[in-house]
């Protein structure tokens, strides 16, 4: 199986989805997890209940979709469990990553993120959480 990176989730995000953590691929994820402060997330990154728009890179197929809790997803409205093959993919990678996800019949698809449409994570801070980034950034340089 390809090497995945590791995601980079919110300090809140990752209390919750351990809870969720009986779920082999998503405790593997979480796992290997670069944990960040809400303020201190990118733009660019699949948070929960993120809005995204991705590729099926094996088949063309774009599709868009929100990620949220199992108890949440609905399927008419395009909200997907985290804890779906896609869900548990798309997490934590930001736009332009793409990543091997093995899907429910056995295949495998390289899904890549186009773009974020919603982040609520970005809504909540300063400048869209870019000040907050680029200071997380800058003081990472630095240790």
């Amino acid at each position: 199986m390809p090497h995945s990176p590791p995601i980079v989730i919110t300090q809140s995000d990752f209390g919750l989805l351990r809870r969720l953590a009986g779920h082999p691929r998503l405790a593997a994820e979480l796992k290997k997890a670069v944990v960040v402060d809400s303020r201190c997330i990118a733009t660019d990154i699949v948070t929960m209940n993120s809005r995204v728009r991705f590729e099926d890179q094996n088949t063309g197929e774009r599709r868009q979709v929100t990620i949220v809790f199992p108890h949440e997803a609905n399927a008419s409205t395009g909200s997907i469990s985290v804890l779906t093959s896609v869900g548990t993919a798309l997490l934590g990678l930001a736009v332009g990553h793409s990543i091997v996800c093995p899907f429910p019949d056995g295949t495998q698809h390289r899904l890549r993120v186009l773009d974020i449409i919603y982040q609520p994570e970005a809504d909540d801070a300063p400048n869209g959480g870019t000040e907050h980034a680029k200071q997380a950034a800058r003081e990472e340089r630095s240790t």
